[in-house]
């Protein structure tokens, strides 16, 4: 079987081998950190460690980590534990992942929420959002980066206007760690990761809460994680998530050089190619996502023609897969029916090559010259 170019990493990345023996190394003892026996202590000490690796790299205090199955769980968390009961305001954007959209959706009877919209640019204006604040706002929630596009919010200045106005402020941060270097504003009361986003493992990830940011937990049981997310924990796969923040402190300003350079080239190169394709968000991105519109193509169709020749690639969110409709988000950035549609995005790691690159961009041409003329 042919290589195959793999250009969906914001829908998950490749397990990096070393963080795979880790999980392998430490998956042979039986580890219950809440156990008092040795294993268990033992267990303890290794779940403390590598809180402490993970609150280190955002330099806040390490009982402000709490581990959790993924981002749709920090969601769930965030959302959820602070606003379950409660009745009022929230501001948020129509652009957010399924996971934040249907959560606050599930509680849509207790609250007016507000749509800030994002227009051609991609993201809210900081002033929209100040001025939509009321006496009973409850919360802030809107994501640092829009994974499909790869645009990023200025959460900065929203974390300034909900300092400003003493209002929790809940950041998805899924798609904006190991793409951009950034430090966790004292406006935000909660962000949410996911780790198979920066090659560690499925079904582990976590919520940066600060102490002063009150919630309830939403998976009830033991005590575990302060008392935040009762049930055993995935130690290996724990550890394995903070070997990889620990590689990411020590490499990820080369990394993001390297994978925005890729990027780069990947549209100089399309672009001198193909004039007529259209980069949508072309504005403030994170570093390894592409959002193409093929104009006169439609996504479907160019999809199946770069799986068939090795080449991975998605119309959006994965998540939103299945929907079966046109992007939501590019929908609300107000472009044309004929973008939408005809809108594919294309997200870059470490692991991808210039050789690959190159091979891609070559196929794609190739692949969209030869639609246009079978119309």
């Amino acid at each position: 079987m042919k290589k195959i170019i793999y250009l969906d990493n914001n829908a998950t990345t490749q397990l990096d081998e070393n963080i795979l023996n880790i999980i392998i190394k430490n998956s042979k003892n039986p580890a219950n950190p809440s156990s008092i026996h040795y294993y268990g202590r033992e267990a303890k000490k290794k779940l403390i460690k590598s809180r402490e690796e993970i609150a280190s790299f955002f330099q806040v205090s390490p009982n402000e980590i709490i581990f959790t199955s993924g981002g749709t769980e920090g969601a769930n968390l965030a959302i959820k534990g602070f606003l379950q009961n409660k009745k009022g305001h929230i501001i948020t954007t129509d652009i957010e992942h399924a996971c934040v959209k249907q959560t606050l959706n599930s509680l849509k009877d207790n609250l007016e929420i507000t749509n800030i919209r994002v227009g051609k640019y991609g993201a809210p204006s900081p002033e929209d959002i100040e001025k939509n604040i009321k006496e009973n706002t409850l919360a802030i929630i809107i994501s640092a980066v829009n994974s499909e596009t790869g645009v990023k919010a200025d959460i900065d200045k929203i974390a300034e206007i909900a300092l400003k106005y003493n209002i929790p402020y809940i950041v998805d941060g899924v798609a904006l760690l190991g793409k951009d270097i950034f430090k966790i504003h004292p406006g935000i009361s909660c962000m949410f990761f996911s780790a198979h986003k920066i090659h560690a493992p499925q079904g582990i990830g976590f919520a940066f809460i600060r102490s002063s940011f009150l919630i309830s937990p939403i998976i009830t049981g033991g005590h575990q994680e302060y008392q935040k997310r009762a049930g055993t924990e995935n130690l290996a796969s724990i550890m394995a998530l903070a070997e990889t923040i620990r590689l990411l402190k020590k490499d990820q300003k080369r990394n993001i050089e390297h994978i925005k350079n890729l990027r780069d080239l990947f549209e100089t190169l399309l672009k001198d190619n193909l004039p007529k394709i259209i980069i949508n968000g072309e504005t403030e991105r994170i570093c390894n996502t592409s959002n193409i519109s093929f104009i006169g193509v439609d996504s479907d169709v160019f999809l199946i023609c770069l799986d068939q020749n090795n080449i991975a690639a998605s119309a959006g969110s994965a998540c939103s897969s299945l929907a079966k409709r046109p992007s939501n988000v590019l929908k609300a950035m107000n472009l044309p029916e004929e973008i939408v549609k005809s809108s594919i995005r294309f997200s870059f790691s470490k692991y991808t090559t210039e050789e690959e690159i190159v091979s891609s961009v070559n196929t794609i041409i190739d692949i969209y010259t030869s639609l246009l003329k079978s119309k």
